[in-house]
């Protein structure tokens, strides 16, 4: 059976940041712990006024080709996931591809292109897509490009403003991958929930500790499907698990509840048992509520044993390193969470060879995803090639006043005629508007 999965990967972040400690907490007359501690966010990337989500795809992309040392001719699939997307009809891949040919030797003529939609899961899903796609035989031995793209803003003044991002996340999906192979073994959760949504609106509409509870219910769900399939988990049989990242302090939540779970009728209960008891089972209690009590009562003391402790430092905290400095990506946030844990498993001289991820998307509306993945011969290299940290400490730093601005020029119904902040160099960018409405793009050298 071939191998198949993520041969490369590519980021690329919005050119501005908000510190949210220093700039937004005084403004919201907020103690800057609210987000450092509270939501686990330091800063968060925004695009400047000639960046969207086609530029920050198509850059991504170019770097993306660009080390690979890939032509048009070498893709046949470009897939891109958005929940961000400024038309209904005609997808966000056909921009991104149009800008590459600008660049590249040839056309996308031959290419697949399509875009997904399932709030932050599309993303994951596109890359199922490729997969399916190649392990079909469908793919005529061309490789897929999955792009993640987006920029998660909040009306202002709205709970969820201290959590918006925006960058893009692209990815090379083939045979024989050089980064991780992908398992076959899913697991799903999914229900037609109202925890987030944009019905014909920019800014989204949100029930926040609603969307708290679908979240963890949906991944529990996704967690005990993929359980089905592919047998019990146990919390050491992974290097790391990348969750999607809304905010560090979603993952937080989600972490504690998978770790009670997976570790039930396993060793480590048991040895927990001398200090915490046991974990409390249905039909230990009359009713409902008193179990419940006694299940929360449980997780808390979980939380500050050494033993959860230590498995969330180095199986759960290297995922966020990027998070916290950017923000939510939607589409991108999981696929940016496991770049993280690759980078600080680089950055301590692991080998990591032949070691699983187990990876848990997550979309409003809602449903979830677990699967698990295979770090393969190459990953250093494809890590090594990326330069995220570079991006990050080279983006503008706003004011407050700057912010305010910058959320203006994003807002799609409001002129966009504002100034830049920074100054495009060797990116394409947003070029103004054609004849019937639609975005134009150019590349600056």
């Amino acid at each position: 059976m071939k191998s198949v999965g993520i041969d490369a990967v590519e980021i690329w972040t919005g050119k501005l940041k908000l510190d949210l400690a220093e700039t937004f907490a005084p403004e919201m007359d907020d103690d800057p712990g609210k987000y450092t501690k509270g939501l686990g966010l330091y800063e968060s990337s925004f695009p400047d006024t000639y960046e969207d989500i086609v530029t920050m795809g198509a850059n991504a992309c170019k770097r993306l080709m660009e080390r690979k040392d890939l032509d048009p001719e070498d893709v046949g699939r470009i897939d891109v996931a958005t929940e961000s997307s400024f038309d209904n009809s005609k997808p966000i891949s056909t921009y991104i591809a149009g800008c590459l040919e600008q660049t590249f030797d040839g056309d996308f003529h031959h290419a697949n292109k399509g875009e997904r939609k399932f709030a932050c899961v599309a993303g994951t899903q596109a890359v199922d897509d490729a997969y399916n796609w190649i392990r079909a035989d469908r793919n005529r031995g061309r490789a897929a490009i999955v792009v993640a793209t987006d920029t998660a803003l909040y009306a202002r003044g709205d709970p969820g403003e201290a959590t918006q991002g925006a960058g893009a996340v692209a990815m090379l999906v083939d045979e024989d991958p050089s980064l991780v192979s992908l398992s076959d073994a899913q697991g799903y959760g999914s229900a037609d929930e109202t925890d987030f949504l944009k019905p014909n609106q920019q800014f989204p509409s949100v029930d926040g500790k609603r969307s708290v509870q679908v979240y963890l219910a949906r991944m529990r769900e996704a967690v005990e499907d993929y359980e089905s399939v592919a047998g019990p988990i146990h919390p050491e049989e992974f290097e790391y698990v990348p969750f999607h990242t809304p905010f560090p302090g979603m993952v937080r939540k989600a972490a504690l509840l998978a770790y009670r779970h997976v570790t039930r009728d396993t060793e480590i209960e048991e040895e927990l048992a001398t200090e915490i008891g046991t974990q409390p089972r249905r039909g230990e209690f009359d009713d409902e509520a008193a179990f419940r009590d006694a299940v929360r009562d449980y997780t808390d003391e979980l939380k500050e044993t050494d033993q959860y402790r230590a498995w969330y430092d180095e199986t759960i905290d290297p995922t966020l390193d990027i998070a916290r400095h950017v923000g939510n990506w939607y589409t991108g946030s999981v696929h940016v969470a496991r770049v993280a844990a690759l980078k600080r498993a680089l950055d301590d001289g692991d080998d990591a060879v032949g070691r699983r991820l187990l990876l848990a998307s997550y979309g409003s509306g809602a449903q979830a995803e677990v699967h698990h993945e295979t770090i393969q011969p190459g990953w250093e290299a494809e890590i090594e090639g990326l330069n995220i940290d570079e991006q990050i400490e080279a983006r503008y730093d706003l004011a407050f006043e700057e912010y305010e601005r910058v959320h203006e020029a994003h807002d799609h119904s409001k002129d966009r005629d504002y100034k830049e902040f920074t100054a495009p160099s060797n990116e394409f960018v947003f070029d103004g508007w054609g004849r019937m409405g639609e975005r134009k793009y150019r590349y600056v050298e």
